[in-house]
């Protein structure tokens, strides 16, 4: 289902997004002082691209500095970033297919507007990620 839901996401929504995101972190990379947010940029704009079967955690080490970097980035990049995935959320929840895409381009709005401080992970399970439970 993840991959149905994926390459879905990828004809109407997923690259148009990437493309954004791979243009903010290339501006971002010319300076050399914004080369963070550039990476920044190109690693949230893979999980744009393909994001069913993984999620964005906080990063328990993250502290002020990526508060101010945040706050930075929402200046130069974010807010036009997120602006794109509420543009795009509200066009596909127009049909009934799309809503489920629509409710996960919103779930991106929150780190497209604060990315530092945060890890992208697999949610896929293996055979060999069972949890022992003690008794």
């Amino acid at each position: 289902m993840r991959t149905l839901l994926n390459i879905i996401w990828l004809i109407f929504a997923g690259f148009w997004l990437f493309v954004g995101y791979m243009v903010a972190g290339v501006l971002l990379c010319i300076l050399i002082v914004t080369i963070p947010w550039g990476i920044a940029s190109f690693r949230v704009g893979l999980y744009a691209l393909w994001p069913f079967g993984r999620e964005v955690v906080s990063k328990p080490t993250a502290g002020v500095g990526s508060f101010l970097g945040n706050v930075v980035w929402v200046i130069l990049a974010g807010w036009w970033l997120a602006l794109g995935h509420i543009i795009s959320g509200i066009a596909l929840c127009i049909t009934m297919i799309g809503i489920p895409l629509g409710i996960a381009d919103f779930k991106l709005v929150p780190v497209s507007l604060m990315p530092l401080g945060k890890d992208i992970v697999s949610t896929r399970r293996g055979a060999f990620d069972r949890i022992v439970t003690a008794r």
